[in-house]
């Protein structure tokens, strides 16, 4: 490679790392496996090397790549919270130990967590600040999020000063359970514990990270007053002692062959973790040998990273299995004879999609490579050799659960089932229907229609207007004032302006904005069910995947008879509309903060009642921002965009 392509691969290189770091750390939201990361840095660096007058001084192997998150406040680390170097194979290892003078040298070796890294900084005894790594130098200030960590502590028995470092992760029970949810409520769903933890840590809702049960290891200190170590061990042991959750397993290696047969050690047991690690770290143990051998731009130079490579195996497909999820979404999973990867036992791996299958032409019998992505999920590679008379696999052109048809709308991967009734689909449906933005029945949350739907007092969205409240008092944890109570809201929603219930149904595509614009144009589910797709793509604002959607869902046998038995039951299906001008036309709203006199649902309906619209995030097509006491970030936002703030007091001299 002349210097010329060397110059032009370095920057495709910068600007692909960039994009996956940006992905990484900023967004959560990876495409890439870690090892592929990895090989692209590791190219990277070789070329770097090989022409260092091409090398950058900005370029990502010399800087983190995290960098602030906007919405929290930055925090600059007195000591800088430096990133490893990596390493792949034993022999870099040996070389990492004859790099430094290892006649001296006693190492300590630890798990490599894979989760988020913060600053925990107390004083006095107590937690004042954590904050996120970021760029190292500037992170962002986490504290409110960081209390709801239960294995956190909020005071500690050492009144001077200390900052500890820790990694926050999710534990993959807390991972399995959140998937499940995310599933249930058709929620896009998490990759990976890191990401997972990543994302949850960075909510502006502190309930959100204490329900995911988030936890930590520490596993260094980062700045002390009142106390010397000679060692990283040394200072491990006194973390302990003062009561942080320190890394499950650390040990003192004297040389590097010991360091490694720890490494190998580790390697083998982590399919059994309750936690994730991409790989095992190797550190000179003693401190002030530290300060001597230093840093890099990047990386101290007394401790490495090992990097487990992605184990692969070969077996054999003995089955496509299809499963209706709860969105409706159907997903073929692999089955074949066992194999042992990372530690555990394996015979299964989701297959994605139809697209998925067809791109490795995957077919029954033949022998597939699979793995564990992210040491977690198992995965099929490729196919490394096709049966006698293989044929690619075809997905069904009926739901298994249910038969009625399924569908793939254009541009999406995923083949769904539309059918309200397919018993796969129950109780996601159940939930929407009955949650705030639908039907808003109180009381009637997912653990108690779960309770219901188990105990056989409904299997339908029906049901619940049907409600044998003799038997659901009997029910654990129940009783004649929870049953009266969840009676009244049932019976206060069959009172719903039709746009309610249509949101409610779960129309694919169809949330509350375009359940109000059917309902403003047409005054009962009666004339919504008979109109065609074209004159329900003519609503303005509605467009034509959202009339296709509904249109299809309505033609539906079982979607009319379950309207026809919600109206026997008493549900209104007609439009309470009462629209009373169009002073606001053309009028966006967001609402934040407490009005003094009225609620913002109140002050919502006056606002369409006008003909005005009321949006939940402002943005620069917003109007007005009514603001009443205690406004947060929105207010903040529309004083950043220049749009009009208005008080109660000016919001009722518009509405005269």
């Amino acid at each position: 490679m002349d210097i010329r392509q060397a110059e032009e691969r370095i920057s495709q290189l910068i600007s692909e790392i960039r994009k996956h770091n940006d992905l990484y750390y900023n967004q959560d939201a990876p495409e890439i496996e870690d090892y592929q990361y990895d090989a692209l840095t590791r190219e990277l660096k070789a070329l770097e090397k090989e022409f260092p007058e091409l090398a950058k001084k900005d370029s990502p192997t010399q800087i983190v790549g995290g960098k602030p998150d906007s919405l929290f406040s930055p925090v600059n680390h007195t000591v800088k919270m430096e990133s490893l170097q990596d390493v792949f194979s034993i022999d870099e290892l040996r070389e990492f130990d004859f790099k430094i003078d290892n006649s001296r040298t006693v190492y300590s070796v630890e798990p490599k967590i894979d989760g988020l890294s913060v600053s925990l900084e107390y004083s006095q005894g107590k937690l004042v600040r954590g904050s996120t790594r970021g760029d190292g130098i500037t992170g962002e200030d986490v504290t409110a999020n960081l209390l709801e960590i239960k294995s956190i502590p909020k005071t500690i028995k050492y009144f001077n000063y200390i900052e500890v470092r820790g990694e926050v992760y999710m534990p993959k029970s807390s991972f399995f359970k959140l998937v499940e949810r995310q599933e249930l409520m058709g929620e896009k769903i998490a990759k990976n514990p890191r990401n997972a933890a990543a994302g949850t840590l960075r909510q502006k809702n502190p309930a959100v990270v204490r329900e995911r049960e988030l936890s930590i290891f520490i596993f260094n200190i980062q700045r002390i007053s009142g106390r010397n170590f000679s060692s990283h061990i040394e200072s491990l042991n006194f973390l302990k002692s003062l009561g942080f959750s320190v890394l499950p397993s650390y040990k003192q290696c004297d040389n590097i062959e010991q360091a490694i047969c720890e490494i190998k050690r580790i390697g083998d047991c982590r399919g059994s973790l309750e936690f994730d690690i991409d790989g095992a770290v190797i550190k000179v143990d003693n401190l002030a040998y530290r300060d001597e051998l230093g840093s890099t731009a990047k990386f101290p130079k007394w401790a490495v990273a090992f990097k487990y490579p992605p184990e692969e195996k070969e077996t054999v497909l003995r089955e496509i299995q299809i499963n209706v999820g709860r969105t409706g979404a159907l997903t073929p999973t692999a089955v074949f004879d066992s194999v042992e990867l990372a530690g555990t036992t394996v015979s299964r791996a989701v297959l994605h999609n139809e697209d998925f299958i067809n791109d490795k032409q995957i077919g029954i019998g033949d022998t597939i490579v699979v793995r564990k992505a992210g040491e977690i999920i198992p995965e099929v590679v490729f196919v490394k050799r096709h049966a006698p008379n293989s044929k690619v696999f075809k997905m069904p052109s009926i739901c298994p659960s249910c038969g009625a048809p399924v569908f793939r709308e254009e541009g999406e991967a995923v083949i769904h089932c539309n059918n309200a009734e397919c018993p796969a689909q129950i109780l996601r449906h159940l939930i929407h229907f009955t949650s705030r933005d639908a039907m808003d029945i109180e009381g009637l949350g997912p653990a108690m229609l779960e309770q219901l739907l188990n105990a056989g007092l409904i299997s339908n969205i029906v049901d619940i207007y049907k409600l044998d409240y003799d038997a659901v008092i009997k029910l654990d944890r129940m009783g004649k004032k929870t049953a009266d109570n969840l009676k009244n809201a049932i019976e206060n929603s069959k009172k719903n302006d039709l746009s309610r219930l249509i949101a409610a149904l779960g129309i694919r595509h169809i949330g509350t904005g375009g359940a109000k614009l059917l309902a403003e144009n047409y005054e009962s589910i009666d004339d919504i069910m008979a109109a065609s797709r074209d004159e329900l793509e003519a609503i303005p604002g509605f467009g034509g995947v959202l009339a296709e959607s509904t249109a299809e869902f309505f033609s539906l046998d079982d979607t009319k008879h379950m309207i026809s038995l919600l109206k026997s039951c008493g549900v209104n299906t007609k439009s309470l509309n009462t629209k009373t001008g169009d002073k606001f036309r053309g009028i966006s709203f967001v609402l934040t903060g407490t009005l003094p006199n009225y609620t913002r649902s109140e002050a919502g309906k006056i606002i369409e009642s006008l003909g005005g619209k009321v949006s939940s995030s402002v943005s620069k097509n917003t109007t007005y921002v009514l603001a009443g006491d205690e406004a947060g970030s929105k207010l903040d936002k529309a004083n950043a965009l220049g749009i009009p703030v208005i008080d109660e007091q000016e919001f009722r001299k518009m509405i005269v």
